[in-house]
């Protein structure tokens, strides 16, 4: 996977710093070019919840019950709920968290608690939902989206819709930027950049080099497309052309959303 992509100058960065006038700590956000839409990263409900407690209380109820195997609530394991408690407050994220789960729609649960999808002016983030944080805390049942990555599914499905709408296809150059902040915070100077095929993009998602799973930019050398996952929020900007983005609103897939205030 290393032979797939190598490291690459730092200096790959350079076209992006000038497109978003930063400095890349938490990823390089784009503008539209000329379009964008935003891929919301998903949310997993139980087929049981959600439930009337919150991830940190089953956390403690489970860590303070005198057997690990004790039912809290009844019908649900903890191993469904996190792997390892004493570290873990939701199932991990990135992968599906397994057979009892489903995929929830942002539209769906802002529907149920009557909360924006986005609040104008907002980006998705921590922030978001604001009524199910109300009575302490998410509750048991639905996951929150991964900050500052993409889960696997949506990673794949994203990087087909992009060959689909590259002019080379699977063959168009690529490059995928890390920011140091999923690398320990220690080296600000060598940024991590790779290079490869767009053919070969889903195998970033297990790099044995890289601890975050996708890059916070991953963009065609051309910069016909560009991708930020900023490393604060819970959701990628795409920005390409109109057909791209009307791919992404329309694929049944992927929940993707157009946000004319951080375009």
């Amino acid at each position: 996977m290393t032979d797939l992509w190598p490291r690459a100058a730092s200096a790959e960065t350079d076209a992006l710093r000038e497109l978003a006038h930063g400095d890349g700590l938490t990823g390089f956000m784009p503008p539209a070019l000329p379009d964008a839409a935003w891929v919301l990263h998903s949310m997993y409900e139980h087929e049981l919840g959600p439930f009337d407690m919150s991830y940190v209380e089953y956390r403690r109820a489970f860590l303070n019950s005198e057997s690990a195997g004790l039912e809290i609530i009844p019908g649900l394991d903890p191993a469904e709920v996190f792997d390892d408690p004493s570290d873990i407050f939701a199932p991990s994220k990135g992968e599906h968290p397994g057979p009892r789960w489903h995929r929830l729609c942002w539209a769906e649960l802002a529907r149920r608690t009557g909360d924006p999808v986005v609040a104008e002016g907002h980006l998705p983030c921590h922030s978001s939902f604001p009524s199910l944080r109300e009575s302490g805390g998410r509750p048991v049942g639905i996951t929150g989206p991964s900050e500052g990555s993409l889960d696997r599914a949506d990673w794949n499905r994203l990087i087909e819709i992009l060959t689909e709408h590259s002019p080379h296809g699977p063959d168009t150059r690529c490059l995928a930027y890390y920011t140091p902040l999923g690398q320990g915070a220690e080296d600000f100077d060598n940024l991590h950049v790779r290079a490869g095929r767009l053919a070969d993009a889903k195998a970033l998602y297990d790099h044995p080099d890289e601890e975050w799973w996708t890059p916070s930019n991953f963009w065609a050398h051309d910069r016909s497309w560009v991708l930020c996952t900023d490393y604060d929020l819970w959701a990628t900007k795409v920005v390409g052309p109109t057909p791209l983005v009307e791919a992404l609103l329309g694929d049944p897939e992927i929940e993707a959303v157009r946000l004319p205030w951080a375009e």
